[in-house]
């Protein structure tokens, strides 16, 4: 069994990072999730929060708002937006949670407030503002 993996992190922008990984942590939506060489195949999907890449060189992170993972001999992260950790300011990260709020907002309006849609956006903008803490950013409570 090998000791790494290719791993590819794309977004709609541009492609963030191609490398053989050792391990590959993901926020996924149904639990943070680590895999390696040799990992069962699987697709999740990514909910907002910390991606991290341990490579022979060390490890990578990335703030992902979403997306999904499709891990199988190679790992490939398509992310509705990521940011690489150390690009992550207080003004991204209030952006970031600016746009999580205006989608909860539009999804209470479009869909009469019905539970299922409404909390998957409410999760999606808790999930946005508890990026703050982990990374040492204001996570500010927005307004519901």
């Amino acid at each position: 069994m090998a000791d790494t993996m290719q791993f590819d992190l794309v977004s709609p922008e541009r492609s963030l990072l191609s490398t053989q990984a050792k391990t590959v942590s993901i926020p996924g939506t149904d639990g943070d999730m680590t895999a390696g060489p040799g990992h069962a195949a699987v697709i999740t999907t990514l909910r907002p929060g910390i991606l991290k890449v341990e490579t022979e060189k060390g490890t990578e992170e990335f703030v992902v708002t979403g997306g999904f993972a499709e891990i199988g001999t190679t790992m490939t992260v398509l992310a509705e937006r990521a940011v690489p950790y150390a690009d992550m300011t207080q003004e991204t990260y209030e952006d970031l949670v600016r746009e999580a709020q205006a989608y909860y907002k539009k999804v209470v309006e479009e869909t009469e407030n019905e539970p299922g849609p409404v909390d998957d956006a409410a999760k999606l903008l808790q999930d946005m503002v508890a990026v703050g803490g982990h990374i040492g950013l204001d996570p500010k409570q927005p307004n519901f």
